[in-house]
């Protein structure tokens, strides 16, 4: 009876809701705590071991140097039907992966070694890591430094000579791709531009001897500046490539490496923990900041983390207006009759369409038949190339602003919907219009509902990828949507996204073990993205109810 009384009182129902609730927040917190340790752990400077290997029923000895990746158990009669030799008293015996480093020299980033076949195990504070433009990192030691063919410094005078030069190399290759990004590359655009004013000079029959002498006057001034440049950068490359550096991997294996391609060196097992926090600093911020490399698996995330703001605030502009207007008319125009409702269920019914229907609606219609036609109409002389008829950032903005279409128009109706009914009166009985009482009393007062709404669809837009690809995103974009040559935002480019960045480097990735870390990293910076916007809507959600709470009382 008390148990049946108790349930009644809807206690227990309460207790079930704080359950759920703290289960939900547990799991969320432990997610984005995995996604952290696994992505953040990444760009801390690991130790390097240093040790000798000898495979279980081998007795040969080999050197292994590399840092201690992952470990795991395995049971002994499993690596026993696998053909290894293993003691009869071992039941389990731990495996250890050791990111090794020097791709090009063993042909794999990592290996698994047996725990049990380690000796001899030290940290060598001589040891040498170095990150590299391509083929991964490298491990060994550092030999001399190199300019021109001449040793310059050897042994341990040469560890300051080389972090000397490779400053100076890294500053050589960033005014390189400055003038090879922007100088050299508007010279490219404008010359892009000329062919294209030509071919619609030759369309429109309006090509003249004096427009035929303007084009080749421009022409020759944009080869002028590039053939100035050209010369400019390839002494700046001679300069780049003038210091080398001679190295030896763990198992003795001598390399030359040309400083230009290493982006950093350190001596990890020769730093403090103030000194690790000062390189964990530069590599996060080397992440935020750089390029992709090597097929996005190694360098940083700046164009996807561009791409994903950029298209989100664009499809922000486009949803916003027509949500607002969108609900304004069902709520306090439209005839609340059959049709109205029917139109509110098609609204309620398309939040809950799949989000790739879209990008094929987007493809189809956005893409193939209207960007098609603009092209036909506006850019015949690009044929036949296309300039909008093929996916770019417009047409993802605008799918995506369909996608999230109903969120913003279902808040913001039911923030209308809470307005009293008493102030639309009232203001009307002051004499004001229809129109003055919704914009300055129901609109203000709806405001908390529209912008929760429109920043919970700017969340779930920046998380959405399916749609993407198929209208805009690509594995690598070679120039940003956003630049200095006019008309400065280039709708028609295509860009790059987070959420499919993570796609491409977990599943489409060459060496996917090596990139692993890469996904966690992008995973949380996305995930962090998203959840402060949410925590942004929540917050001004509540501001402004405080600041309109006196109306509605």
């Amino acid at each position: 009876m008390k148990t049946r009384e108790y349930f009644k009182s809807g206690e227990a129902w309460v207790w079930l809701n704080a359950g759920t609730v703290a289960i939900s927040l547990i799991m969320v917190v432990g997610i984005l705590s995995l996604i952290a340790v696994r992505g953040l752990g990444h760009f801390w400077p690991a130790d390097v071991m240093q040790a000798s290997y000898s495979a279980p029923g081998s007795t040969q000895t080999e050197i292994v140097l590399g840092e201690i990746y992952d470990s795991k158990f395995d049971t002994a009669t499993r690596l026993r039907e696998a053909g290894l030799v293993i003691p009869a008293n071992k039941e389990s015996i731990e495996r250890i992966s050791l990111k090794l480093g020097n791709r090009d020299i063993t042909g794999a980033d990592f290996r698994w070694v047996f725990a049990d076949g380690l000796s001899d195990i030290r940290y060598p504070t001589d040891i040498v890591a170095l990150e590299r433009q391509e083929w991964g990192n490298f491990y060994g030691r550092l030999q001399s430094v190199s300019e021109n063919g001449q040793i310059v410094a050897e042994g341990a005078a040469a560890w300051d000579v080389l972090q000397a030069r490779i400053d100076r190399s890294n500053v050589l290759l960033e005014e390189i791709a400055d003038i090879e990004k922007n100088d050299i590359g508007k010279i490219n655009y404008g010359i892009e531009k000329l062919r294209l004013e030509e071919r619609r000079l030759q369309i429109d029959n309006e090509l003249t001897e004096e427009a035929k002498a303007d084009l080749v006057v421009r022409r020759a001034a944009l080869n002028e500046n590039y053939g100035a440049l050209s010369e400019k950068l390839e002494a700046l490359k001679l300069q780049a490539n003038r210091d080398s550096v001679q190295l030896t991997a763990g198992q003795g294996q001598e390399l030359t490496l040309p400083v230009s391609k290493i982006v950093q060196a350190i001596q990890p097992n020769n730093l403090n923990v103030f000194q690790k926090l000062a390189v964990y600093g530069h590599n996060v911020w080397a992440f935020l900041s750089g390029d992709p490399r090597e097929a996005n698996t190694e360098g940083g995330v700046f164009p996807a983390i561009f791409g994903t703001v950029l298209m989100v605030l664009m499809m922000t502009i486009m949803v916003t207006p027509m949500g607002v207007i969108a609900a304004i008319y069902l709520r306090e125009y439209a005839n609340q009759g059959a049709v109205t409702q029917v139109v509110r269920i098609a609204v309620n019914n398309l939040a809950g369409v799949p989000s790739i229907v879209y990008g094929v609606f987007g493809l189809g219609f956005f893409v193939y038949f209207l960007g098609a036609n603009i092209d036909t109409w506006f850019y015949p002389e690009a044929s036949p190339a296309p300039v909008f008829g093929s996916p770019g950032l417009l047409w993802a903005s605008i799918t995506l602003a369909l996608l999230t279409l109903p969120v913003v128009i279902v808040a913001t109706e039911e923030g209308l919907a809470r307005i009293p009914r008493a102030l639309k009166e009232g203001s009307l009985a002051l004499g004001a219009t229809k129109a003055e009482t919704l914009w300055r009393v129901v609109l203000p007062m709806a405001t908390p509902s529209i912008m929760t709404g429109v920043i919970l669809a700017i969340a779930r837009a920046a998380g959405e990828v399916a749609p993407l690809m198929l209208v805009g995103v690509v594995k690598l974009a070679p120039t940003l949507p956003l630049d200095g040559n006019a008309p400065f935002l280039h709708m028609e480019r295509k860009f790059m996204h987070l959420g499919f960045h993570i796609y491409d480097v977990g599943f489409q990735s060459p060496n996917v073990e090596a990139a692993r870390p890469l996904v966690y990293a992008t995973a949380f910076l996305l995930v962090a993205v998203v959840a402060g916007l949410n925590l942004t809507a929540v917050s001004l959600r509540n501001r402004l109810r405080e600041k309109y709470k006196a109306l509605e009382s």
